[in-house]
C-alpha cells in the first residue's frame, strides 16, 4: 500500500541529498521515478535539484498554479513513485493533489523539505503535510553549539539575523544558517 512520505528537518540536514539516494535506490531497483521541484527554486537551474554535498539531477519544475494530479495523469503516469524537493513551497491543494496519486493511483510520494520559515512558523505546504501524511519522520541536524537545530534563521548581508520579511527568500548557505532554538533567541537579544 502505498503512502505520503514527509521527511522534514533544519537547512542543511540533508534532504536533498537524501532525495536523491532515494531516487537512485528506486531506479536501481528498475522503477520509474518522478522528481518535482517547486518552480520558485532556480538556486541550481530552473530544472536542477542539487545537494550541498554535489548530487545533482534533472527534474520536473512545477508552478505554484499546476495541478499535480492531472500532471502525473496526462505525462507521467506510467511512473512508479515521486519524489518531491523542496515541498514545502508547495500551495496545500498540491500535497492534497499528491495525496490523491498515493490513494487512487497507489503510488508513494515521498516530500522532503523544511517544516518551518525562518520565523519558526510552518510553510503552508509543510502544514498540510503534518496534517495528511501517512508517514512524518524528522532528518536532524545540529546546530555549532551541539544541539539539535530546528530554526531556520535567516540572515542579512552583514550575517545578522532577520526577523522580518516576505516568508520565501530562495537561499542557502549564503542565506540561512540552522540553529537551535536556544541560540537563535540568544542571537536574536544580543542584536537588538
Amino acid at each position: 500500500m502505498a503512502k505520503l512520505y514527509f521527511k522534514f528537518g533544519a537547512m542543511g540536514c540533508s534532504k536533498t541529498a537524501q532525495a536523491l539516494i532515494t531516487k537512485f535506490n528506486y531506479e536501481e531497483r528498475n522503477m520509474k521515478v518522478l522528481l518535482l521541484k517547486p518552480a520558485i527554486d532556480t538556486r541550481d537551474g530552473a530544472t536542477v535539484v542539487k545537494s550541498r554535498i554535489g548530487l545533482q539531477q534533472d527534474a520536473v519544475a512545477v508552478a505554484s498554479d499546476e495541478n499535480l494530479y492531472e500532471l502525473y495523469l496526462k505525462k507521467y503516469s506510467d511512473r512508479d513513485v515521486i519524489i518531491v524537493d523542496e515541498c514545502q513551497f508547495l500551495t496545500p491543494e498540491q500535497v492534497d493533489e499528491l495525496a490523491d496519486i498515493v490513494i487512487e493511483k497507489n503510488v508513494p510520494v515521498l516530500c522532503f523539505g523544511l517544516a518551518t520559515d525562518f520565523t519558526t512558523h510552518l510553510f503552508p505546504g509543510s502544514k498540510r503535510l503534518f496534517e495528511i501524511a501517512e508517514s512524518i519522520s524528522e532528518i536532524k541536524s545540529v546546530c555549532t553549539c551541539g544541539a539539535k537545530a530546528t530554526v531556520n534563521a535567516r540572515l542579512d548581508d552583514d550575517g545578522k539575523i532577520v526577523t522580518e520579511g516576505s516568508q520565501i527568500l530562495v537561499g542557502g548557505n549564503e542565506r540561512y544558517v540552522a540553529m537551535c532554538r536556544k541560540c537563535w533567541l540568544k542571537y536574536r537579544k544580543e542584536q537588538a
